[in-house]
């Protein structure tokens, strides 16, 4: 399973931590955990002077473009191409029934999503195999997951990797900060801080805390392997022009910790990047029932973690309020403590809670009725610890805060019925 949340027990650490002069909870966490910036080292992309990828790549084979020399299963001279630029009978796209290991590969190409190929077989990359319409499901409306992934078929995903376009709501928050402090207007990297979910093509969903600072920000949809370009469909980046932060978040408790991006340019919708559904207002979700979180964050709690390559995900049950608020006194935060109104909770289960989620992703849960098609109940906001005792983590609740939400999407001139279902 995986750790991903950094913000996740901020509440408790934090007060057991020294505070920052000015109670600034940024400074906090990077008191706790370290910078981001520390922990992933962007790839610089010259051309657009920003980074290509959140975090670096392992072979410099998979992004630049150089074709390896490999031989194929019988022997034939080929070279390494993108697995959707090979026309073979055994091809991913065109009948299902090749395989893409995440963990190995096939052995002989760098890139484990590139393929041996000889040369009659090997395509133009302006005309890519993609799959047939009759595979691409038509669906209308937001919230649709994919849970055998969209473009190719992946098998090694043992250790709760999502599938590619499998959550096409699923955006990464990248902070935009120069390579050097000194040249402020010279090269940039893309750091990432968190996650959020797309509810508009111009608009997406996060944790207040991250963007509280109104840094400069991207948001990309359509994220995968982030060390990787090679998927069939390309991730977006756009540029966020506003922020709308709750005029009652407090940085110091996390209470209203919600936040709503306004991006300069429409995300543009593709089988991988597609619209989050979000619940009718004070409708909550039963306790019990499953929910999916998702993310790139850590593989462990504290500075010692590392952020994830592959987007993950994890299963965590609805707790109850009063279950989570008696559950939550019996840990450092004592027998006074009472959860907010603009808290929900989920997990409980042992080792295995969202604490493995990301700041601000979302939790997702299904819409009775309709198989493979969810609405965002929650937003990962804090826990204590990282579900060692069966603690349950908490989340933002997004049917509490619907009203909100849509005050701030409607003030834009968008249409809130795009996440409605």
């Amino acid at each position: 399973m995986f750790k991903l949340i950094i913000s996740l027990g901020v509440l408790a650490l934090a007060r057991a931590a020294p505070q920052a002069a000015d109670g600034d909870l940024d400074a906090v966490i990077a008191q706790i955990f370290g910078k981001p910036s520390s922990t992933i080292a962007p790839a610089v992309d010259n051309k657009n002077n920003l980074a290509s990828t959140i975090v670096p790549p392992i072979n410099t084979n998979t992004q630049t473009g150089v074709k390896s020399p490999c031989k194929t299963e019988d022997g034939a001279d080929g070279t390494c191409v993108n697995y959707y630029l090979c026309n073979t009978d055994n091809n991913v796209i065109t009948d299902g029934v090749g395989l893409i290991d995440i963990r190995v590969g096939d052995g002989k190409c760098p890139s484990y999503l590139d393929v041996c190929c000889i040369a009659p077989d090997t395509r133009d990359p302006i005309d890519p195999i993609t799959p047939p319409p009759d595979k691409l499901p038509q669906r209308t409306g937001c919230g649709w997951r994919n849970p055998n992934g969209v473009g190719m078929a992946t098998t090694g995903d043992n250790d709760s990797e999502a599938k590619f376009g499998e959550f096409p709501w699923m955006v990464a928050i990248l902070k935009i900060e120069p390579v050097n402090d000194n040249d402020p207007e010279g090269q940039k990297l893309n750091v990432y801080v968190g996650g959020g979910s797309l509810i508009d093509p111009s608009a997406v969903l996060t944790a207040a805390h991250y963007v509280a600072d109104r840094k400069p920000i991207r948001v990309r949809a359509g994220e995968w392997d982030t060390q990787t370009t090679k998927e069939l469909y390309p991730y977006q980046d756009r540029d966020v022009s506003a922020i709308e932060i709750h005029k009652d978040f407090n940085k110091g408790n996390l209470f209203y910790d919600i936040a709503v991006l306004f991006l300069s340019k429409p995300m543009d919708m593709a089988p991988n990047v597609g619209i989050a559904c979000l619940p009718p207002p004070r409708e909550r979700v039963p306790g019990g029932t499953q929910c999916l979180a998702s993310g790139w964050g850590k593989d462990k709690f504290g500075k010692e973690g590392h952020y994830q390559v592959i987007l993950k995900k994890i299963q965590v049950p609805v707790v109850e309020r009063k279950q989570c608020q008696a559950a939550l006194r019996k840990t450092r935060l004592g027998h006074f403590f009472e959860l907010h109104s603009s808290f929900m909770c989920a997990g409980g289960v042992a080792g295995k809670d969202t604490c493995k989620g990301d700041g601000g992703s979302p939790l997702v849960c299904p819409i009775e009725g309709d198989p493979d098609r969810y609405m965002q109940s929650g937003i990962v906001a804090w826990g204590i610890g990282c579900g060692e005792d069966g603690t349950p983590g908490v989340y933002v609740d997004v049917s509490n805060l619907r009203n909100w939400i849509d005050d701030k999407i409607a003030g834009k001139g968008l249409d809130t019925k795009l996440y409605s279902f």
